[in-house]
């Protein structure tokens, strides 16, 4: 790599401002964020709502909800094929397209099959662009600054939930024929907004030298980082994408990169099967579990509990590059683990007193409890696995590589999501939280033995990790600038 390029990028220099299509690209990617969170924090409180509407039973709503899983998990297993044949640019316009689409049916569903059906449809997209978005954002923006950029799509997540719960508790005293429609349909109107912006950016500039498209990538690496040496950059893409084979999933399952596939699969598993969607999907039965009265009281709670979270992770946005990766997901880790033992001890306690102020302490305790996981879960793995998923693979197995982990996350999260409430009816919050608890301590472990410390490090600097079996060798990184 020559010393000009270098230089422009291993100098994080305040006078080197992000260019507006650089920015524009963070927040476009975002906002489709925005539109993922609010869903997962606004079909738990529509779920209450459309269950007293069409007197369906406990399972059929974990069924409705769970089912958007199911098209998260299929959206997943082909996004990376799809960002890679079709780009990362039109992968996310159609997202957007979809996301309005399902939005809209989802108001107008006649009967819970008809929602569940449409779910699907909707988790497809979802699951789609949970494995483009990120790839999208880091093969447009500098390094200097892709911990953060990316992080944003988390940010953004948090702000969706904390949407749906507000949402919810203004609709609290609409007729419930109406207000879960309301809910659940107005998720439309960001998709459609955004669909604008995204048809004015450029596609990424490494998908374009995959498909031997240079003067449109050297266009594309102009407007999001005119710092850099542009003929350079392009040169150290072409060398990195001739040194690699295959880019079919087959080569992650040998060597060198079965140890990486290893990784980015457990590390989605363990994300969701410690327990967040239970309770950023379930939480406002959870305060019911808790003996919580009062419908609207429930969601301004679940609301202030994201609200929690998102001062959690934009302080992560803000130390991930600095700080580094495995500090803040150890960390979060160690804070969601103190968190399910406080809520172990609130459950236990549930039912013991009757009067007012034992009420309350019960319900200041499990909202810390719950605060405190979410605190933790958007520091470090909220924050971090849409970095790692981006970061770990090299170019041609990038989006496969996010694929592979978004599926084991949304089979964890399936599971979660569809038997969660059976669960706390039948063991209790004590044993279901004991068990996440138990998932959490056994990711802490997963973490300190094999996550990567890729602070500062070039996307085509990371391979060389994981082919020095997992170690770091600097004789093959990409020179510094003297």
């Amino acid at each position: 790599m020559s010393q000009s390029k270098d230089t422009s990028r291993s100098t994080d220099t305040d006078d080197q401002k992000l260019p507006r299509t650089a920015i524009m690209v963070a927040i476009t990617a975002a906002t489709l964020g925005v539109i993922y969170g609010y869903d997962n924090g606004n079909i738990g409180a529509a779920g209450i709502y459309f269950q007293e509407d069409w007197g369906i039973s406990d399972s059929k709503v974990e069924a409705v909800s769970s089912t958007l899983v199911i098209g998260e998990l299929i959206g997943a297993l082909i996004g990376g094929w799809i960002a890679n044949r079709f780009g990362r640019k039109l992968t996310l316009i159609w997202v957007a397209i979809g996301y309005a689409v399902t939005c809209i049916l989802q108001g107008f569903a006649v009967s819970a099959d008809m929602l569940l059906v449409v779910r699907l449809f909707l988790g497809l997209t979802i699951g789609v662009s949970l494995v483009a978005v990120p790839v999208f954002i880091a093969e447009s923006v500098a390094a200097r600054t892709r911990g953060s950029a990316l992080v944003a799509y988390q940010v953004a997540a948090v702000v969706g939930g904390i949407l749906g719960y507000l949402f919810a508790a203004s609709l609290a005293n609409v007729d419930y024929s109406i207000n879960w429609r309301i809910m659940l349909g107005i998720a439309a109107v960001p998709a459609i907004v955004i669909l604008p912006f995204l048809l004015r950016l450029p596609e990424t500039a490494r998908w374009l030298i995959m498909k031997g498209r240079r003067e449109e990538a050297l266009q594309s690496l102009k407007m999001v980082d005119p710092y850099v040496d542009d003929e350079a950059e392009l040169d150290d893409m072409e060398a990195s994408i001739a040194e690699e084979s295959g880019g079919a999933m087959g080569e992650m399952l040998r060597r060198p990169y079965l140890r990486a596939f290893i990784f980015v699969v457990g590390l989605g598993f363990l994300t969701q099967i410690t327990g967040i969607n239970a309770i950023v999907v379930y939480s406002p039965r959870i305060f019911k579990a808790m003996s919580v009265d009062g419908t609207v009281e429930i969601f301004l709670l679940s609301a202030g509990i994201q609200v929690i979270a998102l001062i959690a992770v934009i302080i992560s946005m803000r130390i991930v590059d600095r700080w580094g990766r495995r500090p803040i997901l150890l960390t979060g880790i160690g804070i969601m683990i103190a968190a399910q033992f406080l809520l172990i001890a609130t459950f236990y306690t549930v039912g013991d007193g009757d009067d007012a102020v034992w009420t309350g302490l019960e319900t200041a305790t499990g909202f810390l409890g719950l605060a405190l996981f979410n605190i933790g879960f958007v520091f470090g793995f909220g924050a971090l696995v849409w970095v790692y998923a981006s970061e770990t693979f090299p170019a041609r197995l990038r989006a496969l590589g996010a694929s592979a982990l978004l599926t084991a996350n949304l089979f964890a999260n399936w599971l979660i999501v569809n038997f969660f409430i059976t669960a706390l009816n039948e063991l209790g919050g004590a044993l279901s939280f004991g068990f996440f608890a138990v998932m959490s301590v056994i990711a802490w472990l997963f973490v300190f033995k094999l996550a990567p410390e890729t602070k500062g490090r070039e996307l085509e600097d990371i391979r060389h990790y994981w082919e020095n079996g997992g170690k770091w060798d600097d004789t093959k990184a990409t020179p510094k600038s003297k």
